[in-house]
């Protein structure tokens, strides 16, 4: 049975407020976005996913902190917090996965101060179940726990005045995935029903209304989110990228499969063997016409972009981020309009890999960082480079329709496996999408306590930017 009635009323606000926004061009004077189409399941764009939307753009239609001097706070959950989405009521919901025990818990947090008003733990599963969720038109985060069971939790004030959160729908999927498996990734698509992947390759389709649930498998692992779009669904394996539609009755079938480099290993810097990047679709027109991901090739990784309509011959294959002597990336590209920007995450010292990780290869690197932007050609039938960065990024970035600025956390100072947990340190920095330089820095703090571990930041409707830390959130906002 449907608990909730999915109602589009964030988009409203979302659209009014990408109008009145003024247009920041890309290098060929053409506006960056549109944002992709507004999902009716999930909440606005740009707060709805870890990603920003189901399209996985990383994009926001809404200014962070800016230039200017910023405030900060910290919220300690002694938890890695990678997903941060923020509802129509204003209040940030984090999927947070512990320290001690990988428990993963939901958190609400005051959006006044970043505080903890409740907290809600799930039943353990993989370390990837504590980390992709969504929140849908409700204001509930869809998740799944380790008994495979797809749960909506929402958030309740009682009389009082106190909150809690409580799993409102559960709808069981355990069998449809198979024994030791996990699911890895969710979105919804535009008929009701809730895609999945599992980290062993099964796709599937469920409908909490019915229950139902379909499935095909395709023999290759799954490390990342996947992503929706009108139509079509996108997941990437350890091996391709696949674009998917549905049967009538919510079958997954595959429109095309396209190989890439999946190179010699898993790199340094990467939590497994092949692409380390969620699928994101993107596009001038109304941002669903490309789909993008980058591959694992040695020494440097390509930038993989390719037409939605037009099967699985990329229409974009270049290296990226060879500036430096090897790249690879865990971070999902920001992809909008024309422009795609790769962030490297080659030597990224994680403290911690999923269960199974192989070794990677070569065993150890440094961590240089930088950033790359490459755009699609005029006729959309090639790409080509437009700058190189070394900007140092330990998180994700954002770009913001709002403000024409990306937004992310940069690491300076020592950052070899103990150098980023004890002196390495943290700034939150703005960057300019024309031509890469670093338009601003404020100094965050030192240490593991503030430490991004290449998670993507949120920012709110009032312009405060909610960052994830391997302990923790941080909430910036402007002075």
């Amino acid at each position: 049975m449907r608990l909730r009635t999915l109602r589009a009323v964030p988009a409203l606000a979302a659209l009014s407020l990408v109008l009145s926004a003024p247009a920041f061009a890309d290098s060929a004077g053409a506006p960056y976005g549109p944002l992709p189409p507004q999902n009716p399941a999930t909440a606005a764009n740009g707060t709805a996913t870890m990603h920003g939307d189901s399209a996985s753009s990383d994009t926001t239609p809404y200014a962070g902190p800016g230039t200017g001097a910023v405030g900060w706070s910290r919220t300690a959950l002694a938890s890695a917090c990678p997903t941060i989405v923020i509802g129509s009521d204003a209040k940030p919901v984090a999927l947070c996965t512990t320290i001690f025990g990988q428990t993963p818990t939901v958190h609400l947090l005051d959006p006044a101060d970043g505080s903890d008003l409740a907290s809600l733990a799930l039943p353990k599963g993989s370390l990837f179940g504590g980390v992709y969720a969504y929140l849908d038109s409700g204001n509930a985060l869809v998740v799944v726990d380790g008994n495979d069971n797809l749960l909506r939790v929402g958030h309740h004030q009682d009389a009082a005045g106190h909150w809690s959160l409580t799993a409102d729908q559960s709808t069981p999927l355990a069998g449809a995935v198979p024994a030791g498996d996990n699911i890895v990734g969710l979105s919804p698509g535009w008929d009701g029903r809730i895609w999945f992947a599992t980290g062993g390759g099964v796709i599937g389709t469920v409908d909490t209304g019915t229950g139902a649930v379909r499935t095909l498998s395709t023999g290759e692992s799954v490390g990342n989110s996947i992503s929706t779009v009108p139509g079509h669904t996108a997941v990437a394996t350890d091996h391709a990228l696949y674009l998917l539609t549905e049967a009538p009755d919510g079958t997954p079938a595959v429109e095309w499969r396209a190989a890439y480099d999946r190179g010699p290993g898993r790199k340094p810097g990467q939590l497994s063997w092949g692409t380390g990047a969620t699928p994101s679709f993107f596009g001038p027109g109304d941002g669903t016409e490309y789909v993008t991901i980058t591959d694992n090739a040695a020494p440097h990784e390509n930038l993989l972009v390719y037409r939605v309509a037009g099967g699985p011959t990329p229409v974009c294959s270049t290296p990226v981020l060879t500036q430096y002597p090897a790249s690879g990336t865990e971070d999902a590209v920001i992809a909008s309009g024309r422009s795609v920007f790769v962030t490297n995450t080659y030597g990224y010292p994680y403290p911690a890999l999923p269960a199974g990780a192989p070794a990677s290869t070569p065993a150890s690197a440094g961590f240089d960082g930088g950033l790359s932007r490459i755009d699609l050609d005029a006729d959309g039938n090639g790409c080509h480079p437009v700058w190189n960065s070394a900007v140092k990024s330990a998180a994700l970035p954002r770009l913001s329709l709002g403000d024409g600025l990306i937004h992310t956390l940069t690491v300076s100072g020592p950052t070899g496996a103990a150098g980023v947990q004890t002196f390495a340190s943290y700034s939150y920095a703005t960057i300019d999408p024309a031509t890469g330089a670093q338009r601003s820095s404020s100094w965050i703090g030192v240490g593991l306590l503030y430490n991004p571990l290449q998670m993507t930041g949120t920012t709110a409707p009032d312009g405060t930017l909610y960052q994830g830390t391997e302990t923790g959130v941080l909430r910036i906002a402007r002075r």
